[in-house]
């Protein structure tokens, strides 16, 4: 795994820009350039196959972005373990991130590993959607996309 630096910002912009056609991602947290943020990627600068964003807060790391290019292969469990150990190495004992009710994959994944649901916010995506209309109303798989689901995990010292 490999730390996200300045050196290899520009790598992270165009994966972002390749991959959701833009590193802006809004959430009821806050409204963030994920290219911009602290983080690890695996793979090469050049051909990243996986990237983890997260913004440190005063008792909590906020994991914004996951992304893994080739599922099931272990990426994205790597790399949320190098955010359990930042975490960690600074003294905090909590991770949390935000879902939407749509994304399956992303729920069954993090639960997986420890994490659970921390609260609902209902229509929370329509009020995103105002700051960023390019978000779907349905997902792939027909699921009107509509709330956001925080998700937590209280690591062990």
């Amino acid at each position: 795994m490999n730390r996200i630096t300045d050196e290899n910002r520009t790598d992270i912009r165009l994966f972002f820009k390749e991959h959701w056609g833009s590193s802006d991602m809004v959430l009821s947290t806050g409204t963030y350039d994920c290219s911009s943020l602290e983080g690890f990627f695996s793979g090469e600068p050049h051909s990243i196959t996986g990237l983890v964003t997260y913004v440190i807060k005063p008792d909590v790391i906020e994991v914004i972005s996951l992304d893994s290019v080739e599922q099931g292969k272990g990426i994205g469990s790597q790399l949320m373990q190098e955010v359990e150990k930042e975490a960690l190495d600074r003294g905090m004992k909590v991770i949390e991130l935000i879902t939407t009710n749509d994304n399956l994959q992303a729920l069954k994944f993090y639960q997986k590993r420890g994490y659970y649901l921390a609260a609902l916010f209902p229509d929370a995506v329509k009020k995103a959607r105002e700051k960023k209309p390019s978000i779907p109303l349905i997902s792939e798989d027909g699921i009107p996309i509509r709330d956001e689901i925080l998700l937590r995990k209280e690591l062990i010292i």
